[in-house]
């Protein structure tokens, strides 16, 4: 299977600031009204977020206008039976990979109704480090039904929630992209 993905810079570094409650409400709010309006569906695929961007969506009364379903796919196991990554991918580039987050963000989509995906992976800490991927190293993608998928990498800093918490703002922040004509 030939995957084709647009090209993007190796990693960005976050600035220190946490997002509030509240404003990854309010960037849920935005991304739901720029769904209903483009009558677009979103589905989110997620590891180390554990759902938590299916939960700021759902959060939103009225989301089921533009909400399709969530998958929390932790495991390597799950990543293949819920999203299609296959074992070889996972085997040979690790859960917190480009390669394994551009399966995800695919999967979502196959696996959906929705027409819009985003996807995450990454190592929320404290454990779980390993060389060259240190904790808060967090890959992310999304995918429109019929284009390309978009993958990018981040490192954000601080404890388990706050890069659990920054991995749900940027995500949502990169439909952005995704959905401007």
């Amino acid at each position: 299977m030939l995957l084709r993905y647009k090209t993007v810079p190796l990693m960005r570094s976050q600035p220190m600031t946490h997002p509030t409650d509240a404003e990854l409400r309010a960037l849920a709010e935005r991304q739901g009204a720029r769904l209903r309006t483009n009558h677009d569906h979103l589905v989110t695929a997620e590891s180390c977020t554990g759902g938590w961007i299916a939960k700021t969506v759902t959060d939103i009364a009225g989301s089921s206008e533009w909400f399709d379903c969530g998958m929390a796919a932790y495991s390597y196991e799950a990543k293949q039976a819920l999203l299609g990554v296959r074992p070889q991918t996972l085997e040979t580039h690790g859960a917190v990979s480009r390669e394994t987050v551009i399966e995800m963000v695919s999967g979502a989509l196959v696996k959906s109704g929705a027409s819009v995906a985003v996807a995450v992976t990454g190592i929320a800490g404290p454990g779980g480090a390993i060389e060259g991927k240190p904790v808060g190293t967090v890959w992310i993608a999304w995918k429109r039904r019929g284009g390309y998928p978009k993958a990018e990498l981040f490192h954000f800093d601080g404890d388990r929630e706050a890069v659990r918490r920054q991995t749900v703002a940027a995500a949502l922040r990169g439909l952005d992209a995704l959905m401007t004509p």
